[in-house]
């Protein structure tokens, strides 16, 4: 890729039929969605439209692709923020960091094991301001100790980018029964109880969705047991 390459301006949230970025047009940002790596991650570029400025979520993989998307998009690269520890999420973030100069933010407890330590380490309940937009942080627990997702309020509809914590069809993966149980429960009420149907849900990997979607199957994943 390069900063030539266009971006698409039809947003569908699905990238598994075509690589290009796709960009979507929100009141007060634009967010601009990528896939890299053999594992299809997502990495998020959020951009202020009154000021440029621009939150990266997840450096995950394929820095070039990352860089290349950046100078395509234009604007201010101003933070990236990593979701969680896992390998898979970091594996571009040395290098974004070095190239942007910008600093880089995470959760509290899965910051120790990450590659480029965090300037600045995030609780639940932080706010993040990037230019004029304002991103909640929302520390949900079990998929790794310190996930963190960001919520950002546009209007009347809130962008919620959960990581691995939150899926079309279900919650993140956990490895123990009690680590099931704390992320059902952080989703259900720090997640569904809280925001409306109309949330829409960006995760790190694969297709978005949004609350009123998923709202009816939370009882079935608690029956499931995953």
């Amino acid at each position: 890729m390069t900063s030539s390459t266009p971006i698409s301006d039809s947003y569908t949230g699905d990238l598994s039929e075509s690589k290009t970025p796709q960009r979507r047009t929100l009141d007060s940002a634009t967010i601009v969605k990528l896939s890299v790596g053999s594992m299809d991650n997502n990495v998020y570029v959020v951009t202020s439209k009154a000021t440029g400025d621009q939150l990266i979520i997840d450096a995950a993989n394929d820095a070039d692709t990352i860089i290349a998307t950046l100078d395509a998009i234009g604007g201010k690269p101003a933070l990236i923020f990593t979701t969680h520890q896992h390998f898979d999420h970091v594996q571009a973030l040395a290098a974004v960091s070095e190239h942007t100069g910008v600093p880089t933010a995470a959760g509290r407890f899965d910051a120790p094991e990450l590659p480029v330590t965090p300037d600045r380490l995030v609780d639940d309940g932080d706010v993040i301001e990037v230019g004029d937009l304002r991103f909640e942080a929302i520390h949900l627990v079990g998929h790794t100790p310190g996930s963190i997702a960001l919520a950002l309020t546009d209007g009347d509809t809130v962008h919620l980018f959960t990581g691995d914590c939150l899926f079309p069809g279900g919650i993140g993966k956990t490895w123990k029964s009690e680590d099931f149980e704390t992320l059902i429960e952080d989703v259900s009420t720090k997640v569904f109880d809280r925001f409306g149907d109309s949330t829409v849900v960006y995760p790190g990997h694969g297709k978005d969705t949004t609350l009123g979607a998923e709202r009816p199957s939370l009882q079935e994943w608690r029956e499931r047991g995953w």
